[in-house]
């Protein structure tokens, strides 16, 4: 079957690979969505692994239901790609998301576990999640990375009235700060480097201001809009520059919540966080519950997540899509990959 692989630094190309025969325990899925996610774009911008076939964030039709009695051919379905061993302290303490194991195997993340830039695809049973009838494709594709942004405005635990930065204006920049107005937030703001993205997140309605990451007045912006920082930061960048602005914009007893992920060491002034007392929490993936959550909120119209989408290309369109996601000039949030297109 056709399938989209990464060839080489900045590069795709269209490769044909087998199908996933069934084993009795995998649930295979006819791939109706797919969405291209951040990280995807650091394995694209990398190079590698050479032939990976990505695409983590999908939603499709069960073609076999492996070992999941509770599946029948034709169910619509997503899942959480990920590969706990289930056995570890952070599997048994709900949090399989920070399990060593959990990357193994992903689906879209591991060589021998092909994704969504493909047809079909086979994952893990026990991480299948069924669709509620009301729940689109479109939507289905966007709740892993809406279960990103949930986790990690859980982990900042933004009270009612506290004011909040959210760094990038991607994907999971826009979900974090959409959470954060409705957990309260009394002014969420979003930084961007790139204006027509930053412009977007106020257009869209999930950040009351965005401030321009490469003002010279940044700080003199921050304080003027704060009196003294703000009260939550969520760092959605995962480079040197954008965490060291968390540090330096974040109050004195703050919390900086880092969603961004550098495939590299980065430096950054840690003397700020000792001296002002900082919390620096990470943040990866997402619990179980959480992903679950996001079905249900999608289902029950709590959020509207379509709003994010620019376009659903095909399989032919992939590598103009990661080329404009990574332009730095165009305001496109989300791309969603039709592999039947």
């Amino acid at each position: 079957m056709r399938s989209v692989a990464i060839k080489g630094v900045k590069e795709f190309e269209i490769k044909e690979i087998a199908e996933p025969v069934s084993d009795g325990k995998k649930v295979i899925i006819d791939v109706k969505k797919t969405g291209i996610c951040g990280s995807d774009i650091h394995y694209w911008v990398a190079g590698g692994p050479v032939g990976l076939v990505m695409g983590h964030e999908f939603a499709g039709v069960v073609r076999d239901p492996g070992d999941r009695a509770d599946l029948k051919v034709g169910d619509r379905v997503t899942a959480l790609p990920i590969s706990p061993c289930l056995k570890c302290h952070a599997c048994l303490s709900g949090n399989p998301q920070y399990c060593i194991h959990t990357w193994d195997q992903a689906t879209g993340l591991a060589l021998t576990n092909p994704g969504g830039l493909a047809p079909r695809l086979a994952t893990r049973s026990d991480m299948v999640v069924k669709l509620p009838d009301n729940v689109t494709d479109e939507e289905a594709a966007m709740v892993e990375p809406t279960a990103v942004g949930l986790h990690a405005v859980r982990l900042a635990d933004i009270k009612v009235g506290e004011k909040v930065l959210v760094i990038g204006g991607g994907i999971i920049g826009l979900v974090s700060a959409m959470f954060a107005k409705m957990e309260g937030a009394s002014l969420v703001v979003v930084s961007e480097t790139n204006r027509a993205r930053g412009e977007k997140s106020v257009a869209l309605g999930v950040a009351d201001e965005w401030l321009d990451a490469t003002d010279p007045k940044f700080m003199e912006n921050v304080m003027a809009k704060t009196g003294d920082g703000f009260d939550k930061i969520i760092e959605c960048c995962g480079n040197a520059p954008a965490v060291t602005s968390a540090l330096t914009t974040v109050k004195t007893g703050g919390t900086v919540v880092l969603v961004g992920v550098s495939l590299e060491a980065i430096t950054i002034p840690t003397t700020i966080a000792v001296m002002h007392e900082l919390t620096l929490q990470g943040a990866i993936a997402y619990t179980k519950e959480e992903f679950v959550t996001c079905v249900n909120l999608m289902a029950n119209k709590q959020i509207e997540v379509t709003k994010f989408i620019d376009s659903v290309v095909g399989l032919e369109d992939v590598q103009a899509s990661y080329e404009k996601l990574t332009s730095g000039t165009s305001d496109a949030i989300k791309i969603i990959v039709d592999p039947n297109k």
